[in-house]
């Protein structure tokens, strides 16, 4: 066991955890976080997706012990009164079928748009096309998740 202290969606916790422990079981085991998804526990879906130091990270292959000091966002911390302009978009644009893989794909998109947008690259589909391969909907057909993340750059 392991002293962790990370700061998840702005709230400071320190646990004695297991050395092998993986953030997405830290997130939901430990904090009760269920926003973010396990689909594969292989790093191919994407489901498992949040922020890390402000960088997006495939929460079922980081050991949370890895973490210490840390700053976490889950797809939980992105609202703050109202919906974050991904979330939003998401839902204008019915960028969701079942949902399982939408906290994922929300924030990978708000991760891309950052990045684009702090190095001056255009994000257009085929730029959202090509970031979301890391990202499987087994649903949607990614049409209107494009959509949403398109609509969502132009707002943030």
């Amino acid at each position: 066991m392991t002293q962790v202290s990370i700061t998840v969606n702005g709230k400071a916790s320190s646990r004695d955890i297991p050395d092998t422990m993986l953030l997405s079981d830290f997130l939901r085991e430990e904090l009760r976080l269920t926003g973010t998804h396990i689909g594969c526990d292989t790093s191919q879906c994407g489901a498992c997706v949040v922020h890390v130091n402000g960088k997006a990270v495939k929460s079922c292959t980081a050991l949370a012990v890895s973490l210490d000091g840390a700053e976490v966002t889950t797809v939980e911390g992105l609202a703050n009164g109202e919906l974050h302009p991904m979330q939003a978009a998401f839902n204008e644009h019915h960028g969701l079928q079942c949902g399982f893989c939408t906290p994922g794909m929300i924030m990978s998109g708000i991760d891309m748009v950052n990045r684009y947008k702090a190095e001056g690259r255009t994000l257009d589909e085929a730029a959202i096309r090509h970031e979301l391969e890391g990202n499987i909907c087994r649903c949607t057909g990614y049409h209107n998740i494009v959509k949403a993340i398109g609509d969502a750059a132009a707002k943030m």
